[in-house]
């Protein structure tokens, strides 16, 4: 029987879906500008979506080979669920669909954005801040309405069955893989492209031939606006609306775990998560509307006023909280409502130390600007530095969440018995659908540094003159600040949603064990069978310990994996780059009067450079993340997948910090040059710093925000292919 709370779920995401189509009529409303911003604005926009044409096509192809493998194993192997091979689509589908709707919108954004500017700087922000919140609300919107179709659809097939809601939420996670995979396509195709046109554009224009930022001289510019979009908005999307719907199913797959010996409460225990997430919704709204800022506002004051509608939301989710679960009749519903509030902290810390270590408001930045003046390499030296020292509060603030959460939420006991496990772990998914429980605004805040960046690239390219850039300027660097942010954020959900996921790991073995007639050794010597076994007797039977080699081994490669595949990122980006310097440099050459803005350079030979890089070089490693955890559960079974899971979590949510707040501090050193310090635009400094810039492109978006989706994926795929493992064990 559904409860009838569990309708305010679809309630909600139509909500959230009819409001993220309000925001985008009411900017379609504003007009595109000058005829010179409206051409601009077409170019970037038939970039953009050629780009994702192609991409979703390459993507088509791999989602039916893997759902054709996932449909032999569920009907002819019998080693998973039957509904598996449908459920991994559509989570790919609607992923995709949330980066589309989300890059359709920028695209059509930045030129208003641009215009709105020449009003004022509060009528740019609105425009673009709301135009972000279309991509923040989609996300929600289309994961709620997956999420409550699936348990819907579920449910009438498996309601009755002594395991039902155990197996509706496992097969639920497999939507979660269908969404990561899809990511993971997005993040890194995007990211090589996006990182391609934008090294290639600095390089040559500003630092060989001192041109500016965003000149339409330059050959690249077109192709770099375009990799904003794909790259940052629907790579973006992608991404989190993977890490929205991991984290909710991963939860809700615990409480049916945690609670399975009382049917009423498992049934609630696995709603709450869905609920809090509802709720979360129309409290981004509230936040949404709050944004707002005067003429002349300071880094300082923008910050502020984004800070306003996060916070407020934050604050009211977390008071929220404490209400939904209480009248759900939650066991220990005060202590649960402490993990929401640790996870909503954690988020807020994590956010708040990545802004230190990235704005140019701030030290560190202003350290990595003042390095420009003895060169190069000291920029470079500060900033891997500086992204080094930056990841020690955001790994002790997931670690003091994790405990934190655990012990609030199986009620500081610590006797690790298995009713105590498995409501600790229940605590700790559900400290990430906390923190990611106002994602309607979060990702708007994200989303809208994509739209400000091509927002100023079309006021230089129009020539609308020194104050309207000044303004855009401003809120480009309020862009670049808060996409550093969102990648913190998205990180640190990564990491909480990525343990809740181990656990759920070890649940879909119990099952596949089940399938098998497998049995196991309990704690007292006898044999049982998997579906009576507890967390503790399942560890002790796969030997699940650090003296297991089997386990050191999976713990080396999950960590080797995070860096072989940030390699092979960055290693794409220098391609992808090498041939778009290459470029630039033939047409300065060949066509003449490009310089004295006489000729007109050859934008789309850049966009297909980047476009055919982007498509060939984001297979391998996308595919990196499917093959290993398939491998290792095959050679080294459970326990050396276990051993993964965790060397690949510890390993990639350290790089991926570093690699994110390095390339953010980077990037805002340049910017803080750029305003006029240590010598300014043209000075050596600012040569030096845009070295640096182009050095931290690939950190900050490619490898490190690839790296959040590759932790989480690497869990869906042990989760999904269990019944593999155990097939080989």
């Amino acid at each position: 029987m559904i409860p009838t709370v569990f309708w305010l779920v679809p309630i909600a995401s139509v909500c959230a879906l009819g409001m993220a189509w309000f925001f985008f009529r009411q900017m379609m409303k504003e007009s595109e500008g000058t005829p010179r911003m409206i051409e601009i604005a077409e170019y970037v926009r038939k970039g953009a979506m050629a780009y994702l044409k192609q991409q979703y096509k390459v993507v088509l192809i791999v989602f039916i080979v893997l759902a054709i493998i996932f449909a032999f194993m569920a009907y002819v192997l019998h080693a998973q669920n039957e509904w598996v091979p449908f459920a991994f689509l559509t989570g790919g589908f609607f992923s995709g669909l949330a980066g589309f709707f989300g890059m359709k919108t920028a695209t059509y954004a930045s030129a208003r954005t641009a215009n709105a500017a020449r009003d004022s700087l509060d009528k740019g922000l609105k425009v673009a801040f709301r135009s972000g919140a279309v991509m923040g609300l989609v996300v929600v919107g289309l994961g709620l309405l997956d999420i409550a179709i699936w348990f819907l659809i579920l449910n009438h097939f498996y309601h009755g069955d002594e395991m039902a809601l155990i197996t509706i939420t496992t097969t639920m996670l497999t939507f979660g893989m269908g969404a990561s995979t899809q990511a993971l396509f997005a993040r890194v195709g995007g990211g090589i492209y996006t990182k391609a046109a934008d090294v290639g554009a600095d390089i040559v224009g500003k630092v060989e031939a001192d041109i500016p930022e965003d000149d339409p001289r330059n050959p690249a510019t077109i192709a770099d606006n375009v990799g904003d979009n794909v790259g940052d908005v629907a790579g973006m999307g992608a991404d989190l609306y993977e890490s929205y719907c991991g984290s909710i199913l991963s939860t809700a797959a615990l409480g049916a775990t945690a609670f399975a010996m009382n049917g009423d409460m498992q049934l609630r225990a696995v709603i709450a998560p869905m609920i809090i997430a509802a709720v979360g919704v129309f409290l981004s709204l509230i936040g949404i509307f709050l944004v707002r800022t005067k003429e002349g506002a300071t880094m300082k004051d923008l910050l502020h006023s984004l800070g306003l509608g996060t916070n407020v939301s934050a604050i009211l989710i977390a008071i929220a909280s404490f209400a939904i679960l209480y009248l759900l009749g939650i066991e220990n519903w005060l202590g649960l409502s402490f993990s929401v509030i640790t996870g909503l902290a954690a988020g807020v810390i994590i956010g708040q130390a990545t802004e230190y270590y990235t704005s140019h408001s701030y030290k560190p930045t202003k350290e990595i600007s003042k390095a420009g003046l003895t060169g190069s390499a000291t920029v470079i030296i500060k900033g891997i530095g500086t992204g080094m020292i930056s990841t020690c509060i955001p790994v002790l603030t997931i670690s003091v969440a994790i405990m934190l959460s655990y012990l609030c939420a199986n009620g500081f006991d610590l006797s690790m018995s298995s009713a105590s496990l498995s409501h600790g772990l229940y605590g700790i998914g559900i400290a990430a659908v906390g923190m990611l429980s106002t994602l309607g605004i979060t990702l708007a805040t994200d989303a809208y540094g994509p739209i400000a960046d091509n927002a100023g690239g079309n006021a230089e390219m129009s020539e609308l003159g020194e104050e309207i850039r000044h303004r855009t300027d401003a809120l480009d660097a309020l862009g670049n600040t808060t996409a550093a942010t969102g990648k913190g954020f998205a990180i640190g959900s990564a990491a909480l949603t990525a343990l809740a996921l181990l656990a759920s790991y070890i649940e879909e073995i119990k099952i596949a064990m089940t399938r098998a007639g497998e049995t196991l050794t309990n704690l007292a010597g006898q044999t049982i069978d998997a579906s009576q076994a507890t967390i503790p007797d399942f560890m002790n039977f796969f030997q699940v310990n650090l003296m297991n080699p089997k386990v050191l081994v999976g713990a080396f490669v999950g960590a080797m994996a995070a860096f072989l595949f940030s390699g092979i990122t960055m290693g794409a980006v220098g391609r992808a780059a090498g041939d778009m310097v290459e470029e630039v440099r033939r047409q300065f050459r060949e066509i003449k009067g490009i310089l004295e803005g006489k000729g007109t350079p050859d934008y789309s030979r850049c966009v297909e450079i980047s476009t055919r890089s982007a498509q060939r070089e984001m297979i391998f490693p996308s595919l990196m993340a499917i093959i290993i955890p398939i491998l290792v559960g095959c050679i080294l079974g459970v326990a050396g997948v276990l051993g993964l899971l965790v060397g690949g979590l510890a390993a990639g949510f350290t790089l991926a910090v570093f690699m994110a707040n390095a390339g953010g501090a980077w990037d805002n050193a340049k910017k803080n040059v750029e305003e006029g310090n240590f010598g300014g635009k043209g000075s050596f400094a600012h040569k030096a710093t845009i070295v640096g810039d182009t050095v931290g492109d690939p950190f900050k978006d490619t490898s490190g925000p690839s790296l959040n989706i590759l932790i989480k994926l690497m869990s869906m795929v042990s989760i999904v292919m269990a019944g593999l493992t155990v097939v080989f064990m």
